[in-house]
């Protein structure tokens, strides 16, 4: 069963909606259509879809939630909001590519509807228009927020480029595999949980401990990732059955068993060897994935960062209305959907 979804989510999208969207469609006429169907909002020809969006909105919450942990309201994190989410979407254009994915969000990706190079230009697009809206007012808490968006993006781009050449190498190990997410996914959700806090001129250490929560969130999250890109029910991932496994993809669990030093873990790395998985050799590899304990790791692995993205809340003396919010957030993104 899925958990409850938060309220904060909604508001986000009530406040965080129209100014994506007002700031997508700054984009030029043929770089926009695509981009508002990456979206949700368009359709192929670039009609209005009624009631279309995009995904959860998580790392916009967190940027308006990170201004209301200071006293500020959610209006000072929109900037931030809009610039994290619209730097999220830049990687997930890639990623699809990188990732030869077909699908996201139960439609077809940009690329496949719009050609591998339009598809590398948005995301290119969307990037670069994160910047321009932090920079839309010359203030120093902006100026300093887009020169922090930079560095986060800097290190997202270095964990997906880890992350590629892991697929690639057989000598990875566990702990590896998690400076790559530290970077990937840790990177954006620091950054995104702590936004708001330095556009409402914060203190260096409440901004540094709200980041800490982000940093610990970020490695939870792709944990619980990794596990439904191998056991997540395609109706709710929007992803073919085990396509993380189908890719050969060397994701925390696969790693995990991997280096278990177990048959399971021999037999798996063999099959990893074969030149093409067929849906039996899938559901093989799930289970042996499973009897090496990797999908036991991941989901205390999870656990365990939950534990310390709580402490790094409990440290940042915030608002203690928003300290709950901000963790209510949290179980929901790492319980999602398993």
């Amino acid at each position: 069963m899925n958990p409850r979804v938060p309220a904060a989510l909604e508001r986000t999208r009530l406040l965080v909606g129209p100014a994506l969207e007002a700031a997508v469609n700054r984009l030029s006429p043929r770089i926009r259509r695509p981009g508002r169907y990456h979206f949700g909002w368009a359709d192929q020809r670039g009609e209005t879809v009624p009631g279309g969006g995009h995904g959860k909105g998580v790392r916009p919450t967190l940027a308006l939630l990170s201004a209301e942990a200071v006293g500020a309201p959610p209006e000072v994190g929109l900037p931030g909001a809009v610039a994290v989410e619209l730097v999220h979407n830049f990687s997930l254009v890639h990623d699809d590519i990188i990732d030869d994915d077909p699908e996201r969000r139960h439609r077809a990706t940009v690329w496949k509807v719009f050609g591998t190079g339009d598809a590398i230009v948005v995301g290119d697009a969307l990037m670069l228009l994160a910047m321009e809206v932090l920079l839309d007012e010359s203030t120093p808490e902006r100026t300093s927020a887009a020169a922090e968006l930079v560095r986060a993006t800097a290190d997202m781009i270095a964990g997906q480029y880890l992350d590629m050449t892991f697929d690639r190498s057989g000598s990875v190990d566990v702990e590896q595999c998690w400076e790559m997410v530290s970077l990937k996914t840790g990177a954006l959700l620091t950054y995104a949980c702590g936004v708001g806090a330095m556009l409402a001129g914060a203190p260096t250490d409440t901004v540094r401990l709200l980041g800490r929560f982000g940093d610990h969130l970020g490695r939870a999250f792709q944990a619980v990732d990794d596990l439904l890109g191998i056991w997540g029910d395609p109706a709710v991932t929007g992803k073919p059955v085990g396509n993380d496994l189908r890719n050969r993809k060397r994701s925390i669990p696969v790693i995990v068993a991997l280096h278990s030093g177990t048959p399971a873990g021999d037999r798996l790395e063999k099959l990893y060897a074969q030149d093409r998985l067929d849906d039996a050799d899938l559901a093989r590899a799930a289970d042996l994935v499973e009897e090496a304990g990797g999908r036991e790791a991941c989901l205390f692995a999870a656990r365990e960062d939950m534990d310390k993205a709580a402490e790094a809340l409990s440290q940042a003396g915030i608002e203690a209305r928003v300290e709950e919010e901000l963790m209510d957030l949290a179980e929901f993104v790492v319980n999602r959907q398993y």
